[in-house]
């Protein structure tokens, strides 16, 4: 296999990774973020937890797994990421820590106070990291500011609060909206009465933030945000460099390769209507309200990546330097290992991540949780 398509093969890879986490671990944050929205009671809490409790754990593995592929895969981009973006990958896996202890010792006392606070830990451990992936994704579209010395050292130019960008936050506020749609969606098919029904309102709520917000993020990138195109590179088959291209900054926006094959705008579109299904479906109470918010995060999350490409991090300070996926890449060895690595194991794990949503499907009641009350959580 050539090298140019083993590096495509791993732009897609890593985007299914991304895609699998906010899916799958999406629905699980969502569902902390709701849980002083919609419950009422410390039953109702635990019943919510308990909807997730079988798979939270299986969820965070995607995101373990792409920050794996990215580290093997585009090793600049991952350093680069790193030395810029310290401060708020830090604050990311603090807030995911209170998620493992909340879950596991919340319901080890029975005194409101220590229920009530790992409560608010769960919800921090799902607003907080949505907010900064959001915030991250609106980061890269603006461009940070990093640069590249003659040995490919990174060097970060900016602040921690100068990634608080009003349109970073436009898209923060957007992921957040997205993971409480998909975590209200899940709470439909797992749960029952006055909870089912506060799930459904809320995911109809939310679905409609996520409308709103994604034309909001989308008329700010058209109208206010400069895209870059490569104006001259090397042939993205060869062992190339970011030091060996030469970048402009065009008037289009990130619209160039929306333009350039206009079919493409049906990835936005489809977004827009699968957020507009999910609200409509939550309302008629259909159990395809899941399939409909997860095409929809699909969508929002393939829209920046398309417009992206072939950038991965591009540079405000130096464009010319911004990381490519054609030129922050590891050699095409370690490529075809790795692929190799995939074939085998990620359709073990897909299949057994589907045996075990399978077996475990099923709604949970109060009944339940009374019935089992020191197995649960």
């Amino acid at each position: 296999m050539d090298y140019e398509t083993l590096k495509l093969i791993w732009w897609a890879l890593i985007g299914v990774l991304l895609i699998g986490f906010a899916i799958t671990d999406g629905f699980d944050m969502g569902v902390g973020m709701l849980l002083r929205v919609i419950a009422r009671t410390d039953i109702e809490r635990r019943v919510m937890i308990n909807t997730v409790g079988p798979h939270w754990e299986g969820n965070q593995v995607w995101l373990i797994t792409a920050g794996g592929a990215i580290f093997a895969a585009w090793p600049m981009v991952y350093a680069a990421a790193f030395s810029g973006l310290y401060a708020a990958l830090i604050i990311t896996l603090l807030a995911l820590f209170f998620r493992p202890v909340g879950f596991d010792y919340r319901s080890k006392i029975g005194d409101w106070r220590w229920r009530e606070a790992w409560d608010w830990g769960l919800t921090i451990g799902g607003v907080v990291p949505a907010l900064i992936f959001g915030v991250a994704f609106g980061n890269l579209l603006l461009g940070l500011p990093f640069n590249l010395d003659d040995l490919l050292r990174p060097s970060y130019e900016g602040s921690f609060w100068a990634l608080l960008h009003p349109f970073a936050l436009v898209c923060g506020l957007l992921s957040v909206a997205m993971l409480a749609m998909q975590g209200g969606a899940w709470l439909q098919l797992k749960t029952e009465g006055l909870l089912l029904s506060r799930a459904r309102r809320i995911t109809e709520i939310t679905a409609w933030a996520v409308i709103g917000l994604f034309i909001l993020a989308g008329i700010w990138l058209l109208l206010g945000v400069d895209g870059l195109h490569i104006v001259e590179g090397r042939p993205a088959d060869e062992a190339i460099t970011p030091l060996m291209k030469t970048v402009a900054a065009g008037n289009s926006g990130w619209q160039a390769n929306f333009r350039a094959q206009p079919a493409l705008y049906a990835i936005p579109l489809l977004g827009i209507i699968a957020a507009l299904a999910t609200a409509l479906l939550s309302r008629r109470e259909s159990n395809l309200v899941f399939v409909a918010s997860s095409i929809c995060l699909t969508a929002i999350i393939l829209t920046p990546a398309v417009a992206l490409f072939p950038f991965v991090m591009p540079s405000s300070v130096n464009p010319d330097i911004s990381l490519t996926m054609w030129d922050a890449t590891s050699s095409k060895l370690t490529l075809g290992l790795m692929l190799v690595a995939a074939a085998v194991f990620v359709p073990i794990i897909l299949l057994y991540t589907a045996w075990c949503y399978r077996r475990m499907f099923g709604r949970v009641s109060k009944q339940y949780i009374e019935d089992n009350s020191h197995s649960s959580y």
